[in-house]
Formats: C-alpha cells, sequence, structure tokens
C-alpha cells in the first residue's frame, strides 16, 4: 500500500488555496511538501493540522492505494 494525496491538491484548487499558501500558513517543511508532491509518507501530525485548516477529514485529504494484485 501507498498514499495518494490526489483528494488534497484537487481540494485546494476547489477552493482556490495554493500549495505555497498551505506550506506557509501551517508551517508546514518544504520537504513535507515535497513528500506530499511525490505521494510518500508524511506525519499523521501535519496531516491532522491540514484537515484543521481546511476544515475536513483525513479521508477527504488522503488515500491508501492498493501497490500490487495481492494487497501486500
Amino acid at each position: 500500500m501507498k498514499i495518494s494525496y490526489k483528494k488534497l491538491w484537487i481540494m485546494l484548487i476547489e477552493r482556490n488555496i495554493s500549495p505555497v499558501t498551505l506550506r506557509r500558513d501551517l508551517n508546514i517543511a518544504t520537504g513535507t511538501m515535497t513528500k506530499m508532491r511525490r505521494n510518500e509518507e508524511v506525519a499523521l501530525s501535519v496531516l491532522l493540522r491540514i484537515c484543521g485548516y481546511l476544515d475536513c477529514n483525513i479521508g477527504d485529504i488522503c488515500d491508501a492505494v492498493r501497490t500490487d494484485g495481492n494487497g501486500v
């Protein structure tokens, strides 16, 4: 399984919020933003801060996606 932040990027576009604005408002490290752009894991605390900022649930900004056919 891997993580996908596609929902986050879509939500930001819909709300007219740039990733730079999100990063600055929440004081998210640029390295963390790079990880999210690459669909890499980031700290749960960061995801929860984003959820608080966007007033949404964690499932609204990310998904766990299968990387192969057997669920491993």
